[in-house]
């Protein structure tokens, strides 16, 4: 079995294939550690040794990174898949399918925002369904408070609205 950061890096990418969709950096901090495989600081250097690799894909939106696994990430963990443990798969197994609906929406529903050259704000909300675009939905509003209230609510409201809209125009 794989030793210390090399076995991080390999259950990050074995995550990271496990789904149709990208992972926050939370979600992959989140499992790691409570599993008590090892803590917090030695996840993000995990993370960042493959992000700077070019085995995993970062994106960040607002306070949030997602990542997924390239094509060179998958590579390498079919090389080297057999150095993870059949108990650690079976764990990441298990919490994948366990909270597949969670991790799904948390990282298919995004928004961010941007200050506009008239002072106001553009807050760009999507919706994402593994790798396809579902929704993109611009708003702008007036004021920054405005700006974050949307995107704090558009999580827990976007499926409703995709649905209101669908209806609406189909």
């Amino acid at each position: 079995m794989a030793e210390g950061l090399t076995l991080y890096k390999l259950i990050i990418l074995y995550m990271l294939r496990k789904v149709t969709f990208p992972l926050t950096n939370s979600q992959i901090t989140e499992f790691i550690t409570d599993k008590g495989y090892t803590d917090y600081f030695h996840v993000q250097e995990a993370i960042s040794d493959l992000v700077e690799a070019k085995l995993v894909d970062a994106e960040k939106i607002r306070n949030m990174s997602q990542y997924t696994a390239t094509v060179s990430g998958e590579e390498t963990l079919e090389y080297f898949s057999s150095e993870i443990s059949g108990a650690i798969k079976r764990d990441i197994d298990t919490y994948l399918r366990e909270n597949a609906f969670e991790l799904r929406s948390e990282s298919c529903t995004i928004a961010d925002y941007e200050m506009t050259e008239d002072g106001g704000y553009d807050v760009h909300c999507r919706v994402n369904e593994g790798k396809e675009l579902l929704l993109d939905l611009t708003i702008n509003v007036a004021t920054q408070e405005e700006a974050e209230r949307v995107c704090s609510r558009w999580p827990s409201r976007s499926q409703d609205l995709y649905m209101t809209i669908m209806t609406t125009l189909l």
